[in-house]
């Protein structure tokens, strides 16, 4: 479709579906539409549709966002390639919703039939397939993650595939991967480079892209062979409603955004949303700055596009070495806001710190419970004569702290449920004389200054509706916030006993 519309507007029509605001499908539509096909009538008839509704504000920002999308199809239109091919449901990765055709490698494959696990190829003849029916095999057990709801896919030698979905570990087979086809099924869509630095390495991260899809995948070698971990990336850049952050909350965490300096934090175990959270702030941060984004991550999993800022995103082992190089060399590169993919060691740690400190907002992960162990995670890296300095360096620096995780909200769903600490004065005292069992306390009894704890959290979202009580109990461990769970399902007990009553 894309090949009938003139060059710069080929491109224009992939920058805009590629950001998940044109189908190819309306673009021909609106093309058709004007006296001539030319590219400043198209970017005008695109604003009138999608500026419907906006106030004057939010219709300027459109228009400049379209502005260097024009600007942007026209320099590649200049070069005279087209741009890559779009599916039918929109652009090559960059947040455009999954399609039922899916293409690789020239090839379309149709998962329009693929309901349940029964519904999945088979990989027991793995020895039989050549590589390329092979990568199109692993590429369409890929493409069914997201259809069937399942987060990771791992393919690991001497085991069955599973998938994790809602938090559960299922088998796809019974078939028993060989260590030659654990090798073959995680190394195929590889190219030849990156395989030999697997086997040189015998760890690799890396992300791919089948069809609108992106997965972070890690590989690794066990005693049983190759294991290969596919964990599906969201398809596009979620807003923190659409995570399940509550509205009083995201009003603290975007102020927390607001600062030109200082150090944010998102953490959680493995598989709590870090990811997709830091990416809600990016975008928040992309919309309302004018600045320049620098964002280390390992690898890349969420593409941004810049908007407002300028956004680079660097990936560790590809475009550098570690992430405390890349954080050395960040603060030469008129940055204006860091993003650490995940802040692991003392060097990167202490360069952040250090970068908070001297102009620049930097946002990380950590892998963390909550926010008490996430300052004692921090400071309890560095030598003990180090700890006094890091301590007021942090207190000074700190902007606020978001710890996260996913639980199951007892409706057949997943809810993420958070704790917000914000650096206040007393806070900041608290970190200073290294008292962080201290921290708790502190936010407990200042919801006004918008901190809560993950009790606090759990019984709001119990009271909102979105969790069962069964699933907000197993998840407490404040006895007094499970006695105001205990009164606010008494309560809820009592009105429907009344409602049922009048019915009568």
């Amino acid at each position: 479709m894309l090949q009938e519309m003139p060059l710069d507007i080929q491109w224009l029509t992939y920058a805009l579906a590629s950001n998940n605001a044109l189908t190819a499908e309306e673009a021909q539509q609106m093309l058709e539409a004007l006296p001539e096909p030319e590219i400043t009538l198209f970017a005008q008839a695109v604003l009138e549709k999608l500026s419907a509704g906006l106030d004057e504000s939010d219709a300027q920002s459109l228009l400049e966002q379209i502005q260097e999308l024009v600007n942007y199809a026209v320099e590649q239109a200049a070069q005279g390639a087209p741009p890559p091919e779009l599916t039918e449901s929109g652009g090559g990765g960059h947040g455009i919703a999954s399609s039922d055709v899916i293409s690789f490698a020239g090839v379309d494959i149709d998962i329009s039939n693929v309901n349940s696990y029964e519904d999945l190829p088979s990989l027991s003849d793995t020895a039989e397939l050549s590589d390329e029916e092979l990568a199109q095999r692993v590429v369409c057990l890929l493409a069914c993650l997201r259809k069937l709801g399942c987060s990771d896919l791992h393919l690991s030698g001497g085991a069955p595939p599973f998938v994790r979905r809602k938090l559960e570990v299922e088998r796809l087979d019974s078939y028993v991967l060989t260590e030659e086809d654990s090798f073959r099924l995680n190394t195929v869509l590889l190219p030849e480079e990156r395989k030999e630095e697997f086997v040189a390495e015998q760890d690799l991260s890396f992300a791919i892209e089948v069809g609108s899809d992106r997965f972070r995948v890690a590989l690794m070698q066990q005693k049983e062979g190759t294991s290969g971990s596919y964990r599906l990336v969201p398809d596009h850049i979620c807003s923190l409603e659409e995570l399940g952050f509550m509205d009083d909350d995201i009003v603290f965490i975007r102020r927390m955004l607001d600062y030109t300096n200082g150090l944010v934090l998102v953490t959680g175990p493995i598989g709590a949303g870090k990811t997709t959270t830091l990416a809600a702030m990016i975008d928040i941060v992309n919309e309302k700055r004018h600045d320049h984004i620098i964002s280390i991550e390992d690898p890349i999993e969420i593409l941004q596009t810049s908007k407002n800022c300028q956004v680079t995103q660097r990936e560790v082992g590809h475009h550098t070495a570690s992430y405390s190089r890349a954080l050395k060399a960040a603060l030469r590169e008129d940055p204006d806001v860091i993003v650490i993919g995940e802040m692991h060691d003392l060097d990167t740690i202490e360069n952040a710190i250090t970068a908070s400190e001297t102009g620049h907002l930097v946002i990380g992960t950590l892998h963390t419970s909550d926010a008490a162990n996430t300052m004692n995670r921090v400071l309890d890296v560095f030598p003990p004569a180090q700890q006094p300095q890091i301590r007021a360096m942090t207190a000074g620096s700190l902007r606020g702290v978001v710890c996260q995780k996913l639980i199951r909200n007892g409706m057949g769903g997943l809810e993420v449920v958070y704790e917000i600490l914000i650096n206040t004065m007393a806070v900041a005292n608290t970190i200073n004389e290294g008292k962080t069992f201290r921290l708790k306390s502190t936010m407990v009894t200042s919801n006004k200054q918008g901190m809560c704890t993950m009790d606090q959290c759990i019984l709001r979202k119990y009271e909102a509706g979105l969790l069962t009580y069964d699933a907000a109990l197993i998840q407490m461990t404040d006895l007094s916030v499970k006695a105001q769970l205990n009164a606010a399902w008494a309560a809820r007990e009592a009105a429907k006993a009344k409602a049922a009553k009048g019915k009568r």
